[in-house]
């Protein structure tokens, strides 16, 4: 299978007219004047998983986030960030780069060295109508990601945790050795899966330890950031916290916290939300750690903090609603997420955005800030967010496009037993087809390859995706979906393709 679909495949596939694609709208590029400023730290913390209403700020009264909330408050909330991608991998490249998945041709997560399905076809899709394309195991070490831009600003780059944007070696989520961390630019870079239950031993597993009520598990993850802090906080710095939680499995070493949660999940929620109530706990304490070592080393008001998610929740016990669908899937519950940006002095404290902001705004936002420009020989998908940051104009942001590309069936196991429907907070991991999606301005357009099938919703007044626009204005939903079609057409997006005549 062909990595860049021909025209002919493409307008084969989508049923588009024979006439002439329009040229790709342009891309908001990071400005180029030198920062009036000294230049801060930037300390991004990516949650893995984390719904668009699990945290306190966002109106959850369930799990307890004291740090996340005091981080809101002191800084400025977004109410329409938005994931790279609605699944780990891609959401973390686009974050890396400032570039789309669908552009990047890493659509996916990454698997085993090697993994992948002959010719684009195996028995796991012979019940769909469509082929996925073929696995993208490693981000590409020609892709410049945001560690290396920033590097000739004079930034120390630092990472820990997950990575995930390159194949798994000796155990799952095993960084690379050669398409890792520091083969991408971070000259720190430590391995941990922290007190997270991935690290768990099988002894381990099921087992409380001797934790008091207010005590938490010591997390590797947590206190090696905070070792790099203290080693550059004379000098600017980059670092990226990249935490395993809240992702599966949950699990937690805190008798006491179980038992709290359980007791607030009495008579309204299940055993596993309760579960996962103590997990979002336990994450804030780690991020509430992470901001106290910014105030005992006095740089706290020379630091940029973004506190984020790589896409949104699972379906089974985070809070995705009141958005339709989860992870998996690009209705707003899957790439709707939690987003938060302190800058003492620049971001007023207290603030909420409406502005449309993406994961792939970072890394020409992060250059902005530093003063340095991007690669001109990548072109960028994110735009500089400084404006809407400083409360300046954002006009433009608010009505550029946003674009997302997933080529693929998900579950990949059990596909056909699964809830044909997507619903909100329904707790159902339910069947995602190949779908791509627009937003501009208000209003959404999910396209699905399978049938060419598109729906068009008004976010502004449907958040949770129930009113289907599409043939109430069928002028605008063909105008999004002309767009959206163009703009894949132009960065080659892999497209899921026919089966041949003979296949399975």
């Amino acid at each position: 299978m062909s990595k860049h679909p021909t025209r002919r495949d493409f307008l084969g596939l989508l049923g588009a007219s024979a006439a002439a694609l329009a040229l790709p709208e342009s891309h908001a590029r990071a400005a180029t004047n030198q920062p009036t400023r000294p230049r801060p730290n930037i300390l991004v913390i990516l949650i893995d998983d984390l719904g668009y209403s699990d945290l306190g700020c966002y109106g959850n009264r369930f799990c307890e986030t004291p740090n996340i909330d005091r981080l809101a408050q002191q800084g400025m909330r977004f109410t329409s960030g938005y994931a790279a991608a609605p699944i780990c991998s891609a959401s973390r490249a686009g974050f890396l780069t400032g570039r789309t998945p669908a552009r990047l041709g890493f659509e996916f997560v990454t698997k085993w060295d090697g993994e992948n399905y002959e010719d684009g076809w195996d028995e796991r899709y012979a019940d769909r109508k469509l082929i996925p394309p073929l696995y993208t195991l490693n981000l590409p070490l020609d892709e410049v990601t945001v560690a290396e831009a920033l590097k000739p600003a004079g930034y120390t780059t630092g990472m820990t945790g997950k990575w995930h944007v390159s194949a798994h070696q000796r155990g799952y989520l095993d960084w690379s050795p050669t398409h890792g961390p520091k083969q991408q630019g971070f000259e720190w870079a430590a391995q941990t899966f922290g007190a997270h239950p991935y690290g768990y031993t099988k002894a381990e597993k099921g087992s409380f330890g001797a934790y008091e009520a207010g005590e938490y598990p010591r997390d590797a993850l947590t206190e090696g950031a905070i070792e790099f802090i203290r080693d550059h906080r004379a000098t600017p710095f980059f670092l990226f916290v990249s935490h395993f939680y809240v992702h599966v499995p949950l699990g937690t070493k805190c008798k006491w916290l179980l038992d709290k949660y359980r007791a607030k999940a009495a008579g309204k929620y299940t055993a596993k939300r309760a579960l996962y109530g103590a997990f979002v706990e336990t994450l804030d304490h780690y991020v509430g750690q992470l901001l106290d070592a910014l105030d005992a080393c006095g740089i706290a008001d020379n630091t940029l903090v973004v506190f984020t998610s790589d896409n949104g929740g699972h379906p089974e016990f985070a809070f995705n609603a009141p958005l339709r669908g989860s992870k998996w899937n690009l209705y707003e519950g899957g790439i709707r997420v939690p987003m938060i940006v302190r800058w003492p002095k620049r971001v007023k404290a207290g603030s909420v955005s409406d502005v449309p902001v993406a994961g792939t705004d970072f890394l020409p936002t992060f250059c902005a800030l530093a003063g340095v420009q991007p690669s001109a020989e990548a072109p960028l998908d994110g735009a500089n967010i400084l404006p809407a940051l400083e409360g300046a104009g954002s006009e433009a942001l608010e009505h550029r496009s946003l674009y997302w590309h997933f080529p693929y069936y998900h579950p990949e196991k059990d596909y056909d037993k699964r809830k044909a429907a997507i619903g909100v907070a329904d707790g159902c991991v339910s069947q995602t087809q190949p779908q791509s999606a627009i937003r501009q301005g208000r209003y959404k357009l999910l396209y699905f390859f399978e049938d060419g099938r598109y729906e068009l919703y008004d976010l502004a007044n449907d958040m949770a995706e129930q009113n289907d626009l599409a043939a109430k204005m069928p002028e605008k939903a063909d105008e999004m979906r002309e767009k959206l079609l163009d703009y894949l057409q132009s960065v080659h997006a892999r497209l899921p393709l026919r089966p041949r005549k003979g296949a399975p």
